[in-house]
């Protein structure tokens, strides 16, 4: 089960001890944070959702990163694996007019992670982050940690600050 508070751990996660870019990033920035992992299903296709119910955790408190298009500009948009990216929405919250998601290949090879495990935190380029509101309704909240089965568990306003993300509501329930 995940822990409610976060604590500040440098180097968790990641292959043989070392950590991911995620979590290099907070470690750097000082920023507390837990990392949860579970053995992934390959099979699987929902990974937030298979997140969530390995770890015990509501739905509504795990993240799944998305990357979109808003006017041609990728985008990352992080919404609750409960629901979905409302694409216009997206669009207003970054200063557009149109919205799309991305095709896998360009997200993979943008952020530097496979569909599936990317992270908002450490991307290869730093791409304009957009966070749902609903994000603020928890003390803490759990986003992928740049692998598939491994999450990353922080305060919202903490993923705000290291994301350089602004917070709106873009994710509408499913």
């Amino acid at each position: 089960m995940a822990s409610t508070a976060p604590s500040w751990r440098p180097r968790l996660g990641g292959v043989a001890g070392r950590g991911t870019r995620a979590t290099d990033l907070l470690a750097r920035l000082k920023i507390p944070y837990t990392v949860h992992s579970y053995e992934h299903d390959p099979r699987g296709g929902a990974y937030g959702l298979e997140a969530a119910a390995a770890l015990g955790v509501p739905p509504e408190r795990v993240f799944k990163t998305l990357i979109a298009e808003v006017d041609e500009r990728l985008t990352v948009a992080v919404v609750p694996v409960a629901g979905s990216l409302d694409l216009k929405a997206l669009a207003g919250a970054a200063g557009g007019k149109k919205a799309r998601m991305a095709a896998p290949a360009a997200a993979e090879r943008a952020t530097g992670y496979v569909t599936g495990g990317i992270s908002p935190l450490g991307q290869r380029r730093v791409l304009p982050a957009v966070l749902d509101a609903t994000a603020q309704d928890f003390d803490t909240i759990l986003v992928s940690a740049g692998q598939r089965g491994l999450e990353i568990e922080l305060a919202p306003a903490d993923l705000v600050r290291a994301a350089r993300a602004v917070v709106a509501p873009i994710a509408r329930p499913k």
